[in-house]
């Protein structure tokens, strides 16, 4: 299977999965596709608190989710938890919210994974909804566990990196990931991201992995190491990596 230039292809315990320029994933395999930390509503959840945004993030959010599954054709969705950001978001959406989260439904049987935001997403919805999610060499969950076994797809986290060169530095959501485990961006219009080196990312891997860095057009793969050194001087060793 190649990949287009705009996407990178990674092999996780066996599985090739292509890591989308939306921040989304899809096993091509089992024509899923992935996301991970939708957190619809959040905008509306922060008025309640006077703390007011644009509200128009869930919008944004769903019209980017329905741009890649028009590209990918799903059989299946699998949306990792912390889809809506409180318990009572899903009472707060909009019709025309609701009509193109219908529309996605339509197109795709929906797993979701129950998030520490939304432990029980609503009824109505319909797909499934689960703790985990295990097929083939892989297994879909909200939360990282600090002891996973390989094949482990999380969220939760919402990773980004920060790369420098000429006196210039960008920051960007990414996927970080190795050969036996990957977590994915945060995919909602309104969701922060959490540095790479963090320990509560980098200590779930080993001394390597990789930040994939989410470009205007592309993905693009930035090694990482546990303890100083140069990165890019890294090969990207136990990680197939093509793009």
């Amino acid at each position: 299977m190649r990949c287009v230039w705009t996407d990178l292809c990674l092999t996780v315990n066996g599985e090739t999965l292509l890591l989308d320029k939306s921040g989304a994933a899809w096993w091509p395999r089992t024509r899923t596709l992935i996301f991970a930390d939708l957190h619809f509503e959040k905008g509306s959840s922060y008025a309640r608190g006077r703390q007011f945004l644009p509200p128009y993030d869930t919008r944004a959010t769903l019209l980017r989710m329905a741009e890649v599954a028009a590209r990918r054709s799903p059989a299946r969705i699998i949306a990792l938890g912390d889809s809506f950001h409180d318990p009572f978001a899903a009472e707060r959406l909009g019709t025309e919210e609701r009509t193109l989260l219908g529309a996605l439904a339509a197109r795709a049987q929906f797993i979701w994974i129950r998030g520490n935001h939304d432990p029980h997403p609503p009824a109505w919805l319909g797909g499934t909804v689960m703790e985990e999610w295990r097929e083939g060499g892989l297994v879909f969950r909200h939360e990282p566990r600090a002891k996973a076994e390989p094949g482990e797809i999380a969220g939760h986290l919402h990773p980004a990196a920060r790369i420098a060169k000429y006196g210039r530095s960008v920051r960007r959501r990414c996927f970080a990931g190795d050969a036996m485990r990957l977590l994915l961006p945060s995919f909602g219009a309104y969701t922060g991201g959490l540095d790479v080196g963090d320990p509560a990312i980098a200590g779930l891997f080993g001394a390597r992995f990789h930040a994939f860095m989410l470009g205007q057009d592309r993905v693009y793969a930035i090694p990482r190491m546990q303890s100083g050194g140069d990165p890019s001087r890294l090969p990207a060793r136990g990680i197939l990596v093509s793009g």
